[in-house]
């Protein structure tokens, strides 16, 4: 530990507890010292401390040490009393009104940063004025009678050489009332070392007079008398080269030039009698015996000759002379009898004296604190009357704690000498602070709350300018943290003070801080909102804040949109993503002939080489920035004149050259300069949008900001500006850091509409397409096919040529003809007569949705393009529908040769009517099939009339099997209704080939069912023409994955229309039409080998003469793509069973499916019957029964089909006895077979199948 008379705590003890000397002068003594713009006491205190002494001295237990340094403190006798408490309060406020001067300066300037604060030393941490505050704290409570240090040792009695009569005078200034109650009151011995001292002023008169003076004082009082020259130089010619007076000037004197100083002899002759002064020091242990203790309502009262009073005086003087240990004797001898006596006061002094002494020795740190804290609760105890005492020994104490790096501690007993006075508390408070501050590890949140009460009290008591210094301090421990309302209470103080210094300025940018402060009361925004204003109103300019709090912008949901050779017909077509647009145009846009570049790369060639970053949009077309802003309060803000904040700088020279340059590579060689318009005012160069508008409490809204230029050059966006309550301006300014270097592959890539980039090249006007779809719907139910028109307008004078237009969803939206525009739907799209002519199917891919306008088609002018489309909602769902236009410019000097339009629509197709289709093949014919159709109408509120079935290829036809009333016999499907129906399909030539199915430009054929209410007599719509084959074709394309390898499948249409609307007739529709296509339907079964016995079913014949002879013959067809051959194998009845069970049989039809046709066994009378279903197969047959029939001929034919086709096999079979059997006792066998590549296919290359059931009755 550091020497503790080195610490501050053993320095302050060094000046504060010395001797003193009590001074008695004559009034012309004070006047020729004041000669020199000093007192007497003034002059003397240099020579009052002795810093190169070497005293010896010997302790009572003789024990020798030495002094080094010594010092005395000189008094008037009029300043020899405890000092008033109003007067020292108002000496106090004063030096803390002096330091918030000082200070003022810190107030204007930046926060401080909390790492600064702990970086520095504790000297510098804790302001310089804490120190004179403190002392003077201290010396509030001198003179106390119960302590000896401050009480005078010795009186130095001066008298002038001027008096009159100055033997006489010496006399009178001792023995006059004015001396100090501690003289006269039984405080002190009266009786004290007397010294006297002739001052001579040499202007006044020559030096005879003063030593006859001092002899004639000898003579009276002893040696104990000095003579003191002053005012000896000439006219204040001669110069010292030091001036030891400076440090206790008296302050309160007018400002003069100093006349006469002491010359050398004279402060040689003061030193030399000073040498005098050591081992001078008289034994002051006056043993005179113990008065009675005199009792007084407040407790007992000691006189100067008591035992404890002259214990405490021999204490005090020892502890003067650095002797702790007699000293701490001493006091601990009187410390038990003050306390017996409960004499507190003195109690609190001496246990105060002994923790001094302890820290002054370097003896137990535990004993100095506890005395200290002892000393302290007892000053408490008997307060208020000791409150000053209990703030002294606090000081104390924190300085020994802060001496041994306790600051903890030491905080928490500045915290205790807070008293109920806040001037005090705040500067307590404000020392604890620091004592945080300077913890090891920092304790941050206790330093900054500590400053916070401080400031508190600062303003309590009116002491502004410490009070903001305190927040200020305490905002750099909040900065960056979570502490909210701390944060807002510390900054909108601040402000409040700093306006009442007339800082409107500073006090405005505090408020400001709190104006977002969402986590507060609806109340508390209210009022500093309201203050925010009145400080802004009376700065009495218009206030401009940067990134002001209200409203919240949010810039990660900043968006740009622009337009350059990109145009968009909504925000919505804005707002896609930019590689879907990229793979719908990649294709429409050409490749250039003389360079083979792609049209990104011609893009980035029409921007300046300077400006290869920046985004390129056109002169007259807006810039729409799209930005979101949020109000976080509770309660309503009004904006107004919200706009962007832009710079835009008119083209330059080597703007022109650049894009020159750049344009001769790629456009032919033709060169195209930029044309460059000489404006003089910002409101010519571009023009701005601005909203107003109010933002409910919490309310998020996107506010869209536009700027036009209007002539070429460099438009910068830097950032956006609002006026909150129509009185102070905000501004937020965008990040405009450069964007990094990219390579050229990079640079190739799209840019996104949207990006960050704010820097636009302005090009000179180019013409723009418009464009819209009407009426498309928002809504629609699967299946609606509606006729829509396309309206595109240029408002250019020059005209666009060259249209392409590519669908994302051909499936949901076809271009029709123009023929088609002002056609009448749905009638337009009925079966013509043969002397008519249908509108053909589109020639253009449908599978890509990539359209092509005629040749001659052009848009200029007023005159708008009207085109009709044709929609059909395909499955039910949120579908998003993409647009993209492609144009090019006729005039060939235009800075860009083509441009896009991009349109884009949102919309949710419903369900309605779900639609499949079942196929079985029919047993008793070849290639015809049971069709059966389940239809379930899945809306919640509408109902359908099913008006046409069609199937769709030349190879098919359809049929009913029942009258159409008897299939519909209400005539409408309504909500949640399913309903069921067959139809007969047959075959009726070859199937189509792949070649066939994938070719665009084959017309599609088939047959049509009319089912609405008039029957087959009603008009029929064409599914060969367009937009049904349109979207059938497109139908195919994605259903494609449902084709399982059937080699003749069959398209289904089923045309059906909404039942009108009765409920409210007044209600006018427009008319509806919707179209279900049913793709892939399979006609395969699971063999491909199918087959048909045919021959007489009913005979008569007389079995009595001869058995019958019947011919059959069976008619094979081979459905594969393959050769297959065939193997009949015939069985009589008797030997059905001997089938091999190691055979696998499958059955023509599975009895358990009720869908098609299927084996009912005929009810007759006839007494003999066979099983016709699964019971022949496994049903034995006794021995000794005979076979009513058998086969005749071969029992194992062999065939050989080539692919799809069939051939004829006679049977013959011999009945013996009348009645009905069952002529399937017969199995095919069937093999496929394939070459070497198509072995691997996934299907069955061989089977058996039993024979149909086929019944003879005979």
């Amino acid at each position: 530990m550091v020497d503790p008379a080195n610490t501050p705590l053993g320095r302050m003890l060094l000046e504060e507890i010395t001797p003193i000397v009590m001074v008695l002068r004559t009034p012309l003594v004070e006047e020729a010292c004041i000669k020199n713009g000093l007192t007497l006491v003034q002059i003397l205190k240099p020579f009052c401390v002795f810093n190169n002494i070497d005293v010896p001295v010997r302790t009572a237990s003789d024990q020798p040490y030495r002094l080094q340094k010594f010092g005395l403190r000189l008094f008037y006798e009029s300043d020899i009393r405890q000092p008033n408490l109003e007067v020292a309060k108002e000496r106090l406020k004063q030096v803390i009104n002096q330091a918030a001067d000082k200070d003022l300066s810190e107030l204007c300037s930046d926060l401080p940063q909390i790492d600064n604060a702990l970086s520095i030393s504790e000297s510098e941490v804790l302001p310089s004025w804490f120190q004179f505050f403190n002392k003077e704290l201290v010396h509030s409570v001198s003179f106390s009678d119960h302590e000896a240090f401050d009480h005078p040792v010795a009186c130095l009695v001066v008298v002038s050489s001027k008096d009159d009569q100055p033997i006489n005078r010496f006399v009178d200034l001792f023995n006059t009332k004015k001396l100090p109650s501690l003289l006269t009151n039984g405080a002190m011995d009266p009786k004290i070392l007397k010294h006297y001292l002739l001052v001579h002023d040499k202007q006044d008169g020559p030096l005879e007079k003063a030593t006859k003076i001092l002899t004639e004082m000898r003579s009276t009082f002893g040696s104990d008398c000095q003579l003191l020259c002053i005012n000896s130089s000439q006219d204040g010619v001669v110069e010292h080269q030091d001036y030891p007076w400076v440090l206790y000037k008296f302050e309160d004197l007018p400002s003069q030039p100093l006349r006469c100083f002491l010359n050398i002899e004279d402060i040689n002759g003061v030193a030399a009698t000073r040498k005098g002064f050591r081992n001078q020091i008289k034994n002051l242990w006056w043993r005179k015996g113990k008065d009675d203790v005199v009792d007084s309502p407040s407790g007992p009262t000691y006189t100067f000759n008591s035992i404890e009073s002259q214990i405490r005086v021999l204490g005090d003087y020892a502890f003067m002379l650095r002797d702790y240990e007699l000293a701490l004797s001493n006091y601990r001898l009187i410390s038990t009898d003050y306390k017996l006596d409960k004499a507190w006061k003195r109690y609190a002094g001496v246990q105060e004296m002994m923790g001094l002494a302890y820290f002054m020795s370097d003896q137990s740190r535990k004993d100095a604190e506890y005395c200290m804290e002892n000393a302290f609760t007892t000053y408490l105890k008997v307060a208020p009357s000791s409150q000053q005492n209990a703030t002294r020994c606090g000081l104390w104490w924190v300085e020994m704690l802060k001496a041994r790096h306790q600051y903890k501690e030491a905080a928490t007993v500045y915290f205790r000498v807070c008293t109920e006075e806040p001037l005090y508390s705040a500067v307590m408070l404000e020392q604890a602070s620091y004592c945080y501050l300077l913890c090891r590890p920092p304790m941050l949140h206790k330093y900054g709350f500590h400053l916070v009460l401080s400031g508190d009290r600062y303003k309590k008591s009116d002491q502004v300018k410490h009070a903001i210094r305190t927040y200020r301090g305490a905002m750099s421990v909040y900065t960056g943290t979570t502490w909210s309302h701390i944060k807002d209470h510390v900054h909108f103080h601040i402000g409040q003070w700093y306006a009442l210094l007339g800082l409107y300025d500073l006090a405005a940018n505090h408020v400001m801080e709190v104006l977002a402060c969402s986590h507060q009361s609806k109340k508390t925004q209210e009022l500093f909102l309201r203050d925010f204003l009145q400080i802004v109103q009376k700065t009495g300019k218009t206030f401009e804040v940067s990134k002001l709090q209200l409203p919240e912008i949010n810039i990660s949901s900043l968006r740009v949109i622009f337009e350059d050779h990109r145009t968009y017909a909504s925000s919505a077509a804005a707002s896609v993503k930019e590689r879907i647009w990229v793979s719908l145009e990649e294709e429409m846009i050409p490749n250039l002939s003389t360079a083979r570049t792609n049209w990104l790369e011609l893009q980035s060639k029409l921007i300046p080489k300077k400006y290869k970053e920046s985004n390129v949009c056109v002169a007259g077309e807006a810039v729409r920035v799209d930005i979101e802003l949020k109000n976080p309060l509770q309660i309503p803000l009004p904006l107004s004149s919200v706009s962007l904040l832009c710079e835009l700088s008119a083209g330059s020279d080597e703007m022109k050259s650049d894009a020159s340059s750049s344009l001769a590579e790629i456009q032919d060689g033709e060169s195209t300069s930029l044309i460059h318009r000489d404006v003089n005012f910002e409101s010519s160069l571009f023009s701005l949008s601005d909203v107003d508008f109010s933002l409910a409490g919490g309310e998020t809204i996107v506010v869209q900001l536009t700027v036009t230029p209007r002539v070429e050059g460099i438009l910068q966006i830097v950032g956006v500006k609002w006026k909150l309550s129509g009185s102070v301006v905000g501004f937020h300014k965008f990040d405009t850091n450069p964007l990094k270097k990219i390579c050229r592959k990079q640079i190739q890539k799209a840019k996104h509409p949207h990006c960050d980039n704010l820097k636009f090249v302005v090009v000179k006007s180019v013409p723009k397409l418009e464009g819209v779809i009407h009426p498309l719907p928002k809504r629609a139910y699967t299946g609606d096919l509606r006729h829509l028109v396309l309206e595109l307008k240029n408002k250019s004078e020059f005209a666009v040529k060259n249209l392409k237009m590519n669908i994302s969803h051909p499936r949901f939206l076809n271009l029709g003809k123009r023929e088609s525009l002002n056609t009448e739907f749905p009638a337009c799209l009925e079966k013509k007569s043969s002397d008519q002519s249908a509108e053909h199917a589109n020639l253009n891919d449908v599978s890509h949705g990539l359209f092509l306008f005629p040749e001659d088609t052009i848009i200029q002018g007023e005159t708008p393009l009207l085109w009709p489309l044709w929609f059909r909602a395909a499955v039910p769902g949120n579908i998003s529908l993409y647009i993209t236009i492609y144009y090019e410019m006729s005039d060939i000097s235009s800075t860009m040769r083509f441009r896009t339009l991009r349109m884009h629509y949102n919309l949710q197709v419903l369900p309605s009517l779900a639609v499949s289709f079942l196929i079985s093949p029919c047993p008793s014919r070849l290639q015809e099939f049971l069709v059966r159709m389940d239809v379930v109408n899945k809306t919640s509120s509408e109902s359908f009339q099913i008006h046409q079935l069609s199937s769709v290829g030349n190879q098919w036809e359809i049929s009913l099997l029942q009258p159409v009333d008897a299939i519909f016999p209400s005539q409408s499907l309504t909500p949640h209704q399913a309903l069921s129906c067959f139809f007969r399909l047959k075959s009726c030539g070859k199937s189509s080939t792949s070649e066939d199915e994938k070719s665009s430009h084959s017309r599609l054929q088939g047959t049509d069912l009319r089912l609405g209410t008039q029957g087959s007599n009603g008009p029929r719509f064409d599914i060969a023409s367009s937009p049904l084959a349109d979207f059938h074709r497109s139908e195919r394309l994605h259903q494609e994955v449902l084709n399982k390898g059937d080699t003749n499948p069959v398209d289904f249409i089923l045309i059906s229309r909404p039942l009108k609307n009765d409920i409210n007739p007044e209600v006018s529709e427009p008319p509806h039409l919707f179209s279900h296509h049913a793709c892939y339907c399979s006609t395969a079964t699971t063999s491909p080998i199918s087959w048909l016995v045919d021959g007489p079913r009913t005979l008569y014949h007389n079995f009595s003469a001869s058995f019958c002879e019947i011919n059959l013959s069976m008619t094979i067809y081979n459905a594969s793509d393959v050769v297959a051959s065939v193997r009949i194998n015939t069985s009589d009845s008797s030997t059905s069973d001997h089938l091999s069970d190691a055979t696998p049989v499958l059955p023509a039809t599975s009895s358990g499916n009720q869908d098609g046709w299927h084996d009912v066994s005929p009810v007759t009378d006839i007494k003999v019957t066979s099983d016709a279903l699964g019971s022949r197969a496994s049903k034995s047959i006794p021995v000794e029964s005979v076979s009513p029939f058998i086969w005749s001929g071969s029992s194992s034919t062999r065939v050989q089909l080539d692919p799809m086709s069939r051939t004829e096999i006679p049977l013959q079979v011999c009945v013996f006895s009348p009645g009905t059997y069952d002529l399937s006792s017969y199995v095919l066998h069937w093999n496929l077979l394939l070459s070497n590549d198509q072995e691997n296919r996934d299907r069955s290359s061989s089977g058996t199948c039993q024979g149909y059931p086929y019944y003879l009755t005979h």
